[in-house]
Formats: C-alpha cells, structure tokens, sequence
C-alpha cells in the first residue's frame, strides 16, 4: 500500500527516497513507512507522525530562502545555469563569477516574478540570475554582492563530454587486470607491492602490447590486525594501503647502515616462517615485517631536499592527511574500531586528540610519511607503465564505499547517514538482499560540503594514474539503503545528484587526460547506461553476461563501443576454472546452492555449450574436442570482434589460474582475497615466470591481432 500520509510522500519525494521500485522479477513493490521514516531519521529529519512530516517538510523546503546561494552548483559548459538568489525583499543583489584563473564575469538577472516568504520574522524575496553557458571549465567562486554584505559559493564548470584521452586517439586500447597484492614477485614481501606493479606494467606494455593495466583499489586498509582482506571494504578510499610499500624502493634505504640494513634484510627473511598458509595471502604477518622494517627506514631520517618534498606533500593532502594518520595511531593504542575508544577521543576535532597528536607527534608524523612513500611509489609504477609504451597507464579502481568503523566514518562524522547501511535488493543471485555493511554519504551534507570529499579523493585517484574504473557506478546515481535492525529487504533506494558527482568526475578527470570507466551491471536503469555514454563515461560488459533477447551469447557487432569489454571479472572465477565449473562446485561446497548439484552443473555445461557453438560457429574453434586453453582464446577473440573500445583480460586468463579470487556471498567460508596467482595445477606462480609464460604469449597475440572494428572504418554504430 501506499505512504500512510501526503507529507511523508513529499518528503521522501524532497530527499529522493524511493516509496516503490521494480525488483528483480519485474514486480512493483511498495516501500512501508517504517523504512522511510527511518531514513529520513538517519539524515536527521523527524517524521514520526503526520504533524511532525508536516513541520519538517516545511522547514525543509524552506531552507534555501534562509540563505543568499546554495552552497555550490555543478554545470556543464555550453549549457548555463540558472540560480535563486535570496535576499531581503526589495534589496538590490550584484552576482559575480570569479574564475579560478583570476577572471570576473557579471551574471545578468532575469525577468522573476515569485511571492516573498516571511524566515524568521523576515520577508525574503527571491532573484534569478542566468550563469552564461561559455564560462571557462574549473572551480569558480559565484559572489553575490547586497547591501549588508557578500555571499560565495562553488561554482564548477565540467565539460559534458569525456570520451577518450586525446592520446588514445581512434586507437582502440586492451590491458590487464591484475589483483595486485596476489601478483607476487621474488623479490618482494610474500605480497604483491607497488614494485612488481611497476614491473608487471613494463612487461605489459613492452613485451606485450597493452595499453593499462586495471589493478584492485589500492584504497588504505586497517593498520592493526585483523586487517580486512576484501579491497573493496577499506578504511579509507583517499588513501592508500602502505601494504604496498616497496620497502628497498624507499630511497633512504640506500643510506642505512650496514646494521640498519641487515635488520630490514632479517625481517624479510624471516617473513616465510610467520606465514601461516603459504597457499593464501597473509596480510597479517606480511605487514608486521614489512611495518617493522619502514620503521628502521623511517628512523634513519630525512636529508633536507627530501624533508621539503614531504612537507610539500603535506601541504597538499591537507588536514585530511593528519587525522588519517591520527586514526593509525589511535587504532594502535584503542583498536581499529573507533566507535569502542574512550568516548572523548571518538571526535577528531576535541581537545584530547589534539593532545594525542602533540604527545605522539612521532608516531603520527610515521604515518603521513608512510602515505608519501606510498604516492611516490604509485607515481614511479605509472611512469613505468607510460616509459613502457601504454597509452593510458595505470588504472585504478574506486570502490563503493567504507566501512562503520573506518577512518573516514570517524573523520568525516555527519557526512554520513547514521542508523542505516549500504547494500543491494533482493535478485536472482541473492533473494534474501545484501548487508554490505558499509555507511552512505548524505546527498544533503555532500552539497553542503561542496562535494570536496568526492572531489579530493577523485582528484588523489587520478594523480598517478591514467583512468579510474568506479565500482558499482550505480552508487552515483543511488543506492540501497537499509535502516538498521531491519532486513535487506526492508530497505530502498535513495537518489544522489548524479548531475553533480558525474560533472566532479568527469571534469578531474579530463584535467587529468584519464580514461573513466563505470561497473554497470547487475540491476541499471536503463537511462543511466544512456546518461553515462552521453557524458563520455564508459560501461563494463563481461562476456558471460552479454545475451539477446532468447538468451544467447550477444553478436559482437552488437557490443557497445563505449565500454570495457572482459570475459570475466573479478566475482567469478578465471575463465578455466568457470569452464571447470570451479563456482558449481564451489558454491555446493558452501551451501549456496538453490537447487541439487547436478542440476546446476547441468545449467552450467549447456550455457557454456551456448559459447562453445557460437565461437565455432564464428570460425574461432575449430576442433570438436577442444582444449580449455583453445575455449580461452578463442573466448578473447570473440572480445576482439566486438565493437568495444577498451579490451580488457585477467591476468589469471593469461597464465591459466583456475582459482577464484573472490565467491560473492561469502565471508570466513571462504578465503576471498587471499587466493596468489596460480598455475594452471593451482601452484602459486610468481610474476617472474609471467614475463615469460607461453600461455601469456599467446593470450596477447590474440589481443594484439584484432580485426578493424566498425567505428575505425568509419561506419557509423547506432
């Protein structure tokens, strides 16, 4: 049924709260007012009762007569804008944009006609100003000038289409995807790091042709164990994990005394012995050595040009970087869970953290030079994938979103909406819903902010890298939210201004000269697709899941141009292992399963059976019995046909891993994350033995050997 009252209707309506949705099986269904009154509570608006919905919508839709601008506007260029000026009736109003070059631009007013509105005993009128359409792409400052005084706000001028980097050119790219802390080197901590990345992006790019390589967000994780294996559930998204840290790549290692050194060169040594499983990533005893080892590197000290360079860095991180690294040492002493620490340390602007900081300057100051170290050597991994010869570099992934108890749900406060969590609606893979268990920002506080979380943490992504993949690209538009103690079946969508996250996204990245890419699959509306391909912002499209209306593997020709095209992702298995059917058997081991064994195995085999004959169909196998490897390529030359502009293949695909990285619905069933690059007999494979495996060889002379696509002929797709 529907809302119990008008007023919560309008309201949700004002906050953009689903009060119905489509679910998965085309049903509409109708959200109660419970779940709505609880979201509305969670960005702090009381509508318990038909009185109180009444007060509060009022109240809300009075609040931007209480202030002279809104707090910032995001345009496109050549489409202007027109804003609401609101001062006391009947005063004169002068509106301005200041460029951020330096320049001044008057902001005509136009014909409005509006009744003024008594706030607080005041009549306010209200004015509408005309931004012109040709202002120059930035962040400007709108000034409103009155008789009492002035008023600014954001003004930030995107450009509405992204597409490719210049440099790309028609050129269509393809590279890796690599999880990265799996891809383990010889020389390296039990862990991949940001040096083998460099060397993985040199062996792709010059031995094999590629453009980018896609690796898994790098994003900071806890610094106190048990430190969270999932990528995708960090502790922060600006920063990055120093898990990564080469510690010999650090420059002051070549200083250390021959003492110092053998310390460090003991620490790594010793490293295989803690190692509890050497079939998994161990994340715990790995940053115990490789922390105390920085440490001795940290110890030994700066010389001057190199104490400028990290106060340089300082300055441009911000305040956000000091309280990141207070969090660390915080965590040290209190755990990793903020919400459990003394309760005058559970607020970062109060006078005890001030003195933690000042009493523990050292440990602190630790951890922002650990967060340069990191950047440095991100910056050095991406000038070696452009040496190298790739086109776009490196390319990082942004994950949806953070944890209750990370660092940024303590720095950030209320930017965040309490009381509820992030997650997914009932589908065909889960019918019982998904409890992310991560926090939402509130559209509300994002415009109050300016979006400068959004903005700074695209714009750190984007320094040292050449294109951003957005996980879940949904989440710009709206996502799940589900109020706490109830199931996530309970819950519903909430809205975002997609129009200002997407033009934040689109301009940094256009300064940057980036690539963006979006993960669009599972539930889309389908004029979001549309909206991102007209912004310049591609989709993602995996093999497996491309099918035509009778469900069967999707023509090539029919592919979208403006995508990132794979066989697999990083949620199923390698390409060999979902030949094997790895996942049946996996998620029968599990107890996933919805319906007997055989029957799902059956399923599989006559779905695979679909691609077998449209690739032999094709001309792409040609033998009756063929070999998994022969599936493989023939599975990439299928990509290469299609009309994607971006190609991309796992690095498990070029080596033949059979192992699953990640089984979706699982937590310590099983060991998600922490699964090394494998041989094809499931034996860790070191990236030494990538460079020259024939497997890879052959995997990149498919890729390399793709046909003209239609738009490089100068046909034109629809």
């Amino acid at each position: 049924m529907a809302l119990s009252n008008t007023f919560l209707e309008e309201l949700a309506a004002e906050f953009g709260i689903a009060t119905e949705f489509w679910d998965w099986k085309g049903r509409l269904t109708e959200v109660s007012d419970e779940t709505v009154i609880a979201i509305l509570a969670a960005m702090d608006v009381d509508a318990s009762g038909p009185d109180k919905a009444r007060a509060a919508l009022e109240e809300h839709r009075n609040k931007p007569w209480t202030r002279t601008l809104p707090p910032c506007i995001v345009m496109e260029q050549g489409r202007g804008w027109r804003v609401f000026v609101h001062v006391p009736h009947g005063e004169w109003v002068r509106l301005v944009v200041h460029t951020e070059d330096g320049m001044w631009r008057d902001v005509p007013q136009v014909f409005h006609v509006v009744d003024p509105r008594y706030i607080n005993g005041k009549l306010i009128g209200e004015a509408a100003f005309d931004i012109p359409p040709d202002l120059p792409l930035g962040y400007h400052t709108l000034i409103a000038t009155t008789a009492t005084g002035e008023a600014e706000a954001l003004l930030a001028v995107s450009p509405h289409f992204l597409g490719f980097p210049e440099r790309l050119g028609s050129k269509r790219a393809w590279g890796y995807a690599v999880q990265l802390y799996s891809a383990r080197s010889k020389r390296s901590w039990e862990l991949g790091d940001l040096a083998d990345m460099g060397d993985l992006a040199t062996w792709s790019g010059k031995a094999q042709g590629a453009d980018f390589m896609l690796v898994n967000p790098l994003h900071a994780a806890q610094v106190v164990p048990p430190i969270e294996p999932s990528p995708y559930l960090p502790a922060s998204r600006r920063f990055i994990n120093p898990l990564y840290i080469r510690p010999e790549f650090i420059a002051e290692y070549s200083e250390l005394s021959d003492d110092e050194r053998a310390t460090v060169f003991q620490l790594k040594m010793e490293l295989p012995k803690q190692i509890p499983d050497p079939a998994q990533i161990c994340r715990d005893e790995v940053w115990a050595a490789k922390c105390a080892a920085l440490r001795v590197i940290y110890n030994h000290g700066l010389r001057p040009a190199r104490q400028m360079a990290l106060n340089a860095f300082i300055q441009r991180e911000g305040p956000a970087l000091t309280q990141f690294a207070t969090w660390c040492a915080l965590s040290e002493d209190y755990g990793e869970d903020w919400r459990e620490w003394p309760l005058h340390l559970r607020d970062p602007d109060s006078i005890e953290v001030a003195s933690f900081v000042a009493n523990n300057r050292d440990r602190v100051i630790f951890y922002v030079w650990l967060q340069w170290i990191a950047d440095l050597q991100l910056r050095n991994a991406q000038a070696s994938a452009r040496d190298a010869g790739m086109l776009i570099g490196i390319m990082n992934d942004l994950a949806v979103g953070v944890g209750k108890k990370s660092s940024e749900a303590w720095t950030y406060g209320n930017l965040f909406a309490s009381g509820v969590s992030v997650g997914a609606p009932p589908d065909h893979f889960n019918q019982k819903g998904q409890d992310w268990a991560q926090i939402a920002w509130r559209p509300d506080r994002l415009e109050e902010l300016c979006y400068a979380p959004f903005r700074t943490m695209v714009a750190g992504l984007l320094r040292n890298s050449g294109g951003i993949r957005i996980d879940h690209v949904m989440g710009l538009f709206r996502l799940w939210w589900i109020p706490q103690g109830m199931p996530p079946t309970a819950g519903t969508y909430v809205r975002y201004n997609h129009e200002a996250a997407v033009g934040i996204l689109v301009l940094e990245a256009y300064r940057a000269g980036a690539l963006v890419v979006g993960e669009d699959l599972g539930v889309v509306e389908p004029w979001v697709r549309a909206y991102l391909r007209d912004r310049g912002v591609l989709g993602t499209s995996i093999a497996w899941f491309e099918r035509d209306q009778e469900g069967r593997p999707l023509p090539p020709e029919a592919w979208r141009e403006y995508c990132l095209a794979s066989v697999t992702t990083h949620d199923l298995p390698p390409t060999a292992g979902y030949l094997a059917k790895s996942h049946v058997y996996l998620q029968e081991k599990l107890g996933l399963l919805s319906e007997p064994l055989e029957a799902e195995l059956e399923i599989a085999a006559a779905d695979q059976q679909l691609y077998v004959d449209m690739l032999r169909a094709r001309g792409w196998l040609n033998d009756d019995d063929p070999s998994v490897e022969e599936i493989v390529l023939a599975m990439h030359q299928y990509l290469t046909a299609t009309e994607s502009r971006v190609l991309c293949a796992a690095l498990t695909d070029a080596v033949g891993d059979c192992l699953t990285q990640n089984q979706p619905g699982t937590d310590e069933e099983y060991p998600n994350w922490r699964i090394p690059l494998s041989k094809p007999d499931g034996t860790p494979m070191y990236i030494e033995e990538v460079f020259t495996d024939e497997r890879a060889r052959r995997l990149a002379e498919v890729m390399n050997n793709a046909p003209t696509p239609l738009w490089e002929q100068g046909i034109k797709l629809v």
